[in-house]
């Protein structure tokens, strides 16, 4: 049905949600804002970490820039998952079983730093050909940038894609790019979820549909 399955990487791939939101809390408490930062990370799941920092540049002027405080950030959430390795279990096995028979790709908000780290797991990065970061389009989830410049690495039309996602942003950028979208509920409840084409808890029920 499908000739190619492109995978989120943040909260599909590896269980990073919970990680980048310690990472951001240790900078603000190293710079100060431990209890002052005002930042929900709910609002900002299936975003860029850019998303964050312009709205906290926005409400503290901190004298850092927005350079140097992406990079302490994305430096703090590599140490976390180099020293932790979340990778969903059950992922690995989906992602050979879906190799075999599909073009893979890997879209994610992350940069090209974080995402390289986290392929690097489980030998996860000879599976995946096609990887597009966020630094790559001009416009992060949920706008659909970041699925249609995948579909043109992949040489498939948009149709022919099927998006695996975790975040409602992630789904409103799989539909806006023409694409069938499968949310799993590892970081939000299926009701925040229910705009894509299938909402799934498990890795086996994604295979089931795959395959």
């Amino acid at each position: 049905m499908f000739s190619a399955v492109i995978f989120d990487m943040d909260g599909v791939i590896v269980d990073s949600e919970p990680r980048h939101e310690r990472a951001f809390l240790d900078v603000f408490e190293q710079m100060g804002y431990g209890q002052t930062h005002g930042v929900h990370f709910e609002q900002y799941i299936g975003r860029s970490d850019r998303a964050v920092w312009v709205d906290f540049i926005a409400r503290h002027q901190p004298k850092q820039s927005i350079e140097e405080l992406t990079a302490w950030k994305q430096n703090h959430v590599i140490e976390i998952l180099r020293r932790e390795q979340p990778i969903f279990e059950g992922l690995p096995e989906l992602v050979a079983q879906l190799a075999a028979s599909h073009r893979l790709a890997v879209a994610s908000g992350s940069v090209h730093l974080v995402i390289d780290e986290v392929l690097a797991m489980k030998s996860l990065r000879r599976h995946f050909p096609i990887v597009v970061s966020v630094q790559d389009v001009a416009h992060g989830k949920p706008a659909p940038d970041i699925f249609l410049r995948a579909a043109v690495l992949l040489g498939v039309e948009p149709a022919a894609c099927c998006v695996i996602e975790d975040s409602a942003a992630g789904v409103t950028a799989a539909r806006a790019a023409g694409m069938t979208a499968i949310a799993i509920t590892n970081t939000l409840p299926a009701e925040k979820l229910a705009h894509a084409h299938h909402v799934v808890r498990t890795y086996g029920e994604i295979g089931r549909l795959l395959t």
